[in-house]
């Protein structure tokens, strides 16, 4: 057993997305693709909000930080699966499987926040137009992103921590394509039910809070849309949501697919590809729905196409 503990601590075993040979190849290649295109779609939406002066808003302040995080935890996850369908091993030493989980649990619980705070500026807008630029002044923008990344690095550290300082078992193998929580909880063979407490209340608190002031801050929109006279008006005030609106409803449709249907109901396979759908393809789909349904960044690109092509060739 001391042999096999040594072993435990050097390395664990992801089981990954598949293990038919024939299914390799094609996955890797989608697979690349997804993440290739998240990867530019992020850093193209993080640079863009910084360099375009016209997008120096609260609304895109926040979807700069939405890029970061998506690109963080697709980050976190996409390149060791990638690397695993290549190589056919699909180990993954010790202290980087901790590492995986910490920053998957930063990134994960720091975007249900941000989306928070992108509903709050949303409500603002709205309901207060004529407060907006005093009420989102540059500091409360700042605290309203700081504390999600420290709250998410506490709970990260804790998570993280409380499970690899307990006692692991001979058996190394993940259920998963990476390194979660939940699958790490069943090596253990000291007891789980203070950690699982901690990942249960504390899940349970980061999506109803956060999902509660997005409702809250929808149904006050929705309310003051109704109140308005001008059709027009009410046309650009749901353009201005229609992107936000789209990415929280992805997000926790799939999240809630995920952890809220019954334990009976779960499989290996459905898991899995809820997994993949919030780890890679959300982070890639969330620049392109704010490039494709929202002006200011279309027009931000056209002005960065005309400048670079006044370049000297």
């Amino acid at each position: 057993m001391d042999q096999q503990n040594l072993t435990v601590l050097k390395e664990f075993i992801l089981m990954g997305i598949t293990d038919r040979p024939e299914l390799q190849a094609p996955l890797f290649g989608l697979f690349l693709l997804i993440y290739v295109s998240s990867v530019v779609g992020n850093l193209g939406m993080i640079v863009l909000t910084t360099m375009d002066s016209r997008l120096q808003t609260p609304m895109y302040f926040f979807l700069r930080h939405l890029a970061f995080i998506d690109l963080g935890y697709s980050t976190a996850v996409g390149p060791k699966m990638l690397v695993n369908f290549v190589t056919n091993q699909n180990s993954i030493p010790y202290n980087w499987c901790a590492a995986q989980l910490a920053f998957f649990i930063l990134f994960i619980i720091s975007e249900l926040f941000i989306l928070s705070a992108m509903a709050y500026d949303r409500y603002v807008a709205i309901c207060n137009p004529l407060l907006y630029t005093v009420i989102m002044a540059p500091r409360l923008c700042w605290v309203l992103v700081a504390v999600p990344y420290l709250y998410s690095a506490f709970l990260s550290l804790i998570t993280t921590i409380k499970i690899f300082v307990s006692s692991f078992c001979g058996y190394n193998v993940i259920s998963h394509f990476y390194c979660d929580s939940l699958p790490l909880l069943t090596l253990l063979c000291s007891s789980t039910r203070e950690i699982e407490l901690i990942i249960l209340i504390f899940s349970a608190f980061n999506l109803v809070s956060s999902l509660l002031v997005v409702l809250v801050s929808y149904i006050l929109i929705l309310l003051a849309i109704f109140r308005m006279n001008s059709a027009e008006g009410r046309r650009k005030a749901f353009s201005t949501c229609g992107s936000h609106l789209t990415v929280v409803v992805v997000l926790y449709s799939t999240l809630t697919f995920m952890y809220v249907q019954p334990k009976s109901s779960h499989s290996f396979d459905t898991d899995q590809m809820a997994s993949v759908f919030y780890t890679l393809i959300i982070p890639m789909l969330n620049p392109m729905i704010y490039s494709l349904r929202n002006k200011e960044v279309k027009g931000a690109l056209r002005r960065i196409r005309k400048n670079l092509s006044k370049l000297p060739r």
